[in-house]
């Protein structure tokens, strides 16, 4: 799959990155002064898009950073059973079987417009529209 790259430094909150092969978002990205012998430092926290995992890791400022693809899409919400629902992509009409989150599950009923993600081929509902 073709990633974006970015330097650590650049890593800003909200940014997308891939970390150990996982799709996160950057919550924060706390860079250390350059010492006598080396590079900045950057201790990057971030959460994992699909499951929203925490992931905590340092890089040097220059190393390399892959930016996943990610494609915003809008669905209606057909109908919801456990952990799953059932949503109809309201551009090409076709019926989609997507992962609900915890803290997204009670605020969400029949009818109610949503935004999914796509990334890195996996489809994720994220908010409520």
């Amino acid at each position: 799959m073709a990633y974006k790259l970015i330097n650590a430094a650049e890593a800003r909150p909200g940014v997308a990155i891939v970390v150990d092969g996982v799709p996160c978002i950057t919550k924060s990205n706390d860079i250390s002064k350059t010492g006598k012998h080396g590079h900045a430092k950057c201790r990057i926290e971030c959460i994992s898009i699909i499951d929203g995992k925490k992931k905590v890791f340092v890089a040097g400022g220059h190393d390399r950073l892959d930016c996943p693809l990610i494609e915003k899409k809008r669905a209606q919400l057909l109908s919801i059973s456990e952990d799953k629902a059932s949503v109809m992509d309201m551009e090409s009409f076709e019926t989609l079987e997507l992962t609900i989150s915890e803290e997204l599950k009670p605020e969400l009923k029949e009818g109610d417009q949503v935004e999914y993600w796509i990334v890195e081929g996996s489809k994720v509902i994220k908010r409520k529209i």
